[in-house]
């Protein structure tokens, strides 16, 4: 049995897709729908109108806009071409909107847009993509700043050599029990093993009477950098206690930007006229605060320090100790048993020369400074002192070095 000519889907022709008009206020617009449908004259029941719709409505025919339409037939009279021209007088801005023909359920349509006022989705999203990007540069920044600051100045920045200094730092301390823990338990091993830095330690006063020492002159010219562990026992010093301010303004002419290593939690609590006059001075020095979060090598406080001391020079050594080299750098003195050394037990203990018995069996002879008395002749001198001393295999033995006293640790001790 041959489909009906009414289940088969039209074809627009014109528009042959969704279209997107920009039409100003005022304008008048002539929008066409053109349809091919299949017609037989036995399903007049079935046959086809086109209906005007605007936002899913239908438009009334009272309405400002018109249609005007008209059909025609092919050769054959199978097919059946439905036209309808609708004009659109857009004179508010309630004419613009998604107008639609309609044929057989089916429909195809016209957008009317306001000039100016086209979807932006590509604008916009192309906009969030780019204050995404900047947000995250800044968090990258935030959290990564001082990375890309030590890399750069690693890479690019100058070596302070050949200035006649001998120090990297010069560090003042009070020498209380909590200050030298810091300085000789933490911050001296770490810049020094990590860092390779040199550092000259100080934890007397450093200016007494308020005038700074002709040794202290001389040590601080030696270093470049001024280091002041600014404790809480530190400004009890007289020359703090009595004008800060002063003993500043000396710092500041021994040493281009000292750096001041303070703990927070005495820097929040303390109210000594020396922070507020760091505060001031904050771009003319370096302000460093200690807590519980800088242990660790990787924290800001490390990564600060750092990159206000100078670049450090590192040598790259070619060959490693002949004596780790063969264990992968592992000290041969805690090497249980290794292969390349001759671990066997020792087959002289009592000396290398291959002396079986003590050399001495009695206290030696006595020696006359008189002349002595004359012996036998039938004597010989070989009965009176008989060797002592095993030297048969003297010309056959090995003097190569002995190795076995690498051997130091065994599976007991283990």
């Amino acid at each position: 049995m041959a489909d009906s000519p009414c289940s088969r889907a039209p074809e627009f022709l014109s528009p042959a897709g969704e279209q997107v008009l920009e039409p100003q206020l005022g304008d008048q617009l002539l929008l066409n729908c053109t349809v091919r449908v299949s017609y037989d004259q036995r399903y007049n029941a079935c046959d086809s109108i086109i209906q005007w719709l605007k936002d899913g409505q239908q438009i009334p025919r009272d309405s400002q806009d018109t249609s005007s339409g008209l059909d025609w037939f092919n050769n054959d009279a199978s097919e059946k071409f439905l036209s309808s021209l609708l004009q659109v007088n857009v004179t508010e801005y309630s004419d613009y909107g998604h107008y639609s023909c309609l044929v057989r359920n089916a429909t195809a349509g016209f957008t009317l847009h306001r000039p100016g006022t086209a979807s932006h989705i590509a604008g916009v999203i192309a906009a969030f993509i780019v204050v995404l990007i900047l947000v995250l540069a800044v968090l990258l920044w935030v959290k990564c700043r001082l990375d890309v600051k030590l890399w750069y100045r690693n890479t690019y920045g100058d070596y302070e050599m050949y200035d006649g200094k001998t120090y990297d730092a010069y560090v003042s301390y009070t020498n209380t029990a909590h200050d030298r823990k810091f300085v000789n338990f933490i911050l001296k091993p770490h810049l020094e093993n990590r860092y390779s830095y040199k550092l000259h330690l100080n934890d007397t006063d450093i200016l007494p009477a308020s005038e700074p020492s002709a040794e202290l002159l001389m040590n601080v010219s030696r270093c470049r950098r001024l280091i002041v562990v600014l404790s809480k026992s530190y400004l009890e010093q007289d020359w703090c206690a009595n004008n800060f301010r002063e003993g500043f303004w000396r710092l500041m002419e021994l040493s281009h930007k000292p750096i001041f290593i303070m703990y927070e939690n005495q820097y929040r609590e303390m109210g000594h006229p020396a922070t507020l006059l760091l505060k001031e001075h904050k771009r003319d020095i370096t302000l460093l605060l200690w807590n519980s979060k800088s242990m660790t090598p990787s924290s800001e406080f490390w990564k600060e320090l750092v990159l206000v001391m100078p670049r450090s020079v590192t040598y790259s050594s070619t060959m490693a100790d002949p004596q780790t080299l063969l264990q992968d750098d592992k000290d041969p003195m805690l090497t249980l048993d290794p292969d390349y050394l001759d671990c066997r037990a020792d087959p002289d203990p009592e000396g290398d020369l291959g002396i079986r018995v003590p050399i001495y069996k009695g206290p030696p002879p006595r020696v006359s400074a008189l002349p002595c008395a004359d012996l036998p002749s039938a004597t010989p001198m070989a009965e009176l002192r008989p060797s002592e001393i095993d030297i048969s295999d003297l010309g056959s033995r090995s003097y190569a070095a002995r190795t076995d006293f690498y051997c130091l640790v065994t599976d007991e001790d283990v």
